[in-house]
């Protein structure tokens, strides 16, 4: 008997693809976490002193201020903070959607190439207009290299570079959260008792470990384009 898929269940309820159907899940999470965790920070006393215990509060400030932390460590340069907003955003959809895969009867989005490819396409455009407004046109000088009489190599060099980049971030998240949810699914179904906890506690690392790739690599694109680098 085949395992329930509940993904593919309520993309037949609505005829959306079941890619759709996960995105909008994993969006609707973020968002109701985050109007919950913004009442909860307007309705505070005194914003600028942390509540005592775990609350709703408490949780959304110690994942901002570990997102600011984090674009800040891998950007390492000056006005860090205004990439927060992208990144964090990023991070918490990718993070979220990898997880649900975790929920038995549930498929991460993000094993679905429309998805991955999609957001390695909206990194690429983002990367590129940082570059143009760093760098203004010099951006381009970058293609062309360190040497006049090879910057046609260069040029084809580069080009292909940067347009791999946005296949390779979305192939590379693709593979691993669809051989992980394959592989989560084959030993639990093999597997219903004590063995199930292990295999479930790889894949939250699994999961956690690709968001953190992922948006690594996007920051560093972004890194390289609005720094001259030749």
């Amino acid at each position: 008997m085949n395992p329930v898929n509940f993904t593919d269940l309520i993309a037949q309820g609505v005829h959306l693809p079941p890619v759709v159907v996960g995105a909008w899940i994993a969006m609707g999470i973020l968002i109701v976490f985050a109007l919950l965790a913004r009442r909860a920070l307007m309705a505070a006393a005194n914003p600028t002193v942390p509540d005592e215990g775990l609350t709703l509060r408490s949780v959304g400030e110690v994942m901002t201020e570990w997102l600011d932390g984090f674009v800040a460590g891998v950007l390492e340069s000056h006005g860090t903070r205004r990439y927060v907003p992208f990144f964090g955003t990023l991070f918490m959809f990718i993070l979220t959607a990898n997880f649900l895969g975790l929920i038995p009867g549930m498929e991460p989005p993000t094993s679905d190439t429309d998805l991955t490819f999609a957001l390695a396409i909206i990194c690429f455009i983002y990367y590129v207009y940082q570059g143009f407004e760093h760098q203004g046109l010099y951006y381009l000088r970058s293609f062309l290299g360190p040497l006049w009489w090879l910057s046609w190599f260069f040029v084809v060099i580069e080009v292909a570079d940067n347009l791999f980049r946005p296949f390779s971030l979305g192939i590379r998240l693709f593979a691993n959260m669809f051989a992980d949810h394959k592989v989560l699914g084959l030993f639990t179904g093999l597997l219903y008792v004590v063995f199930p906890l292990a295999f479930y506690a790889l894949g939250a690392i699994v999961c956690l470990v690709q968001a953190v790739v992922f948006v690594v690599l996007a920051i560093t694109y972004v890194r390289m384009a609005s720094h001259a680098h030749y």
